[in-house]
């Protein structure tokens, strides 16, 4: 037997090792909740389930929950299922033919949804051991196949044949019906809408009222919730518009009807980057947005396509940043906080979005930069930004449009990380905290903190430019240095 021989089957029989104990559920089944992948009457598979921690914790959600392992649980039941994770199973398998039979395995068990979520290239500092075949070898004699975000999405892509989205960093979801895909979709992009509470038929039409303000059109009953739907049965079609365009506020409904038309725009933009599909397959609110602001899904699409041939064109890109009412611009880049993203223009709404169903938003983010240099969106972690006058960075994560790589960098081990200036500038201005964040960056400028640039962008320069100045923080305070 060849050394490589053996050390497969040292491999083998060691997989094990990579499971974890789990109190609470993994990221990839969090987030699977969060995405309404799996729901309360949902079947669910967790093929390659280790020591099972995500079984258990998934009967607090939904009762219908299986998992199989082949050295943990090999007498699992292995059914077809509504949503089946395959998560952390892909990079501890070393052969490369056995890594596509078990992703095509778990796609064959899969009734709607297979979640994939591996390993990222980011780890491999975490990782001891030697380079062999496409992975590591690591020294607790386990295998490790660490993916690029991009790198997992089209694997998954081309071993299931469909389109997928990738719905964080090492997370990817492949549908089984389009139908499924474009709801995920549209739930990203435009929220599910939100009634007011209906107890009699006057307070249902004032909901519905509400609804045709903030969509631009009247609410066909098959989208009202149920109970509103039975206090208006009495009413017609006909009757039913007729009251709510008398007590509907015109100037309302028009803002509505504009803001619903861009939304349709960014979902169908987004749509084409992903991949589009037929008017039938669209969620239905979508489709009566499309009837009630276009004149037909064909003259929809041909401005949607507009729309995203516009991010080729540095121009028109720049232009949108220096027009947009928010965030903070830069020689290269646009910032912009997380409060304020849908306030952008609908460009660069398209824009971020395209890059997180390319790679993946991750979950935990403050900033997003869109670099008009290039074709580029970094997710920034400030998780302090309410609290801390100058929140200091945890972690950057960049997906490059024009080659989809990724990179991950995390600022948390070092002494001197980077902090923020100016807080007000990267929110809307008509955010809450805008002026308590405006009033200490003029005292900030008033002091002279800001007269040496070069040197207040990372912790310890601030600190020196503090004492040069004789000043110190109290919360959002500036006062003198004892």
């Amino acid at each position: 037997m060849s050394l490589t021989d053996r050390a497969d089957e040292l491999w083998e029989s060691e997989r094990r090792l990579t499971a974890i104990g789990r109190t609470s559920l993994s990221v990839p089944a969090r987030q699977a909740i969060v995405d309404q992948q799996i729901r309360p009457n949902s079947s669910v598979l967790d093929y390659g389930c280790g020591r099972g921690g995500d079984v258990r914790a998934l009967r607090e959600v939904t009762s219908n929950v299986e998992g199989w392992d082949p050295h943990y649980l090999p007498d699992g039941n292995r059914r077809l299922s509504d949503v089946v994770l395959l998560t952390y199973v892909l990079n501890v398998i070393e052969d490369p033919d056995e890594r596509c039979r078990t992703l095509l395995r778990a796609w064959e068990l899969t009734k709607e949804t297979l979640v994939v979520a591996t390993r990222l290239v980011w780890e491999k500092s975490k990782l001891k051991g030697t380079g062999f075949r496409d992975g590591v070898l690591t020294s607790r004699r386990t295998f490790q196949h660490l993916f690029s975000a991009g790198e997992l999405r089209s694997y998954v892509e081309d071993a299931t044949g469909v389109r997928c989205v990738s719905a964080a960093p090492g997370i990817v979801y492949a549908f089984k019906r389009d139908e499924a895909r474009l709801s995920y979709l549209a739930r990203r992009i435009a929220p599910s809408a939100i009634w007011l509470t209906s107890d009699d038929a006057a307070s249902a039409i004032a909901s519905v009222v509400d609804y045709t303000e903030r969509r631009g059109r009247v609410p066909r009953v098959e989208e009202m919730p149920t109970q509103m739907a039975e206090l208006l049965a009495h009413l017609n079609t006909a009757e039913l518009q007729r009251i709510v365009r008398v007590s509907a506020d015109p100037e309302k409904v028009a803002e509505g009807a504009k803001r619903s038309t861009l939304t349709t725009l960014l979902f169908l933009g987004v749509e084409l980057f992903n991949g589009r599909g037929p008017f039938g397959c669209l969620p239905l609110f979508v489709q009566l947005d499309v009837r009630a602001f276009f004149s037909s899904y064909k003259e929809a699409c041909m401005r949607s396509d507009r729309l995203l041939l516009k991010l080729r064109d540095d121009a028109y890109v720049r232009g949108a940043m220096n027009g947009a009412k928010v965030g903070k611009i830069t020689p290269t880049a646009l910032y912009v906080h997380r409060r304020a993203i849908d306030h952008m223009p609908v460009v660069l709404r398209l824009y971020e979005h395209c890059a997180s169903l390319a790679a993946g938003r991750p979950q935990e983010w403050t900033l997003a930069k869109l670099r008009h240099q290039g074709r580029g969106v970094s997710w920034l972690d400030y998780p302090e930004f309410d609290t801390d006058p100058h929140p200091r960075l945890r972690s950057s994560y960049m997906v490059d449009l024009t080659t989809l790589k990724t990179s991950h960098m995390s600022y948390e081990p070092s002494q001197n990380r980077p902090l923020l200036h100016r807080k007000h500038e990267f929110l809307h201005p008509a955010d809450p905290d805008v002026p308590k964040y405006r009033r200490l960056t003029d005292s900030e400028l008033r002091a002279g903190l800001y007269a040496n640039p070069h040197l207040i962008g990372t912790e310890q320069g601030w600190e020196a430019e503090l004492v040069r100045c004789g000043r110190q923080l109290r919360g959002h305070r500036l006062i003198k240095r004892n």
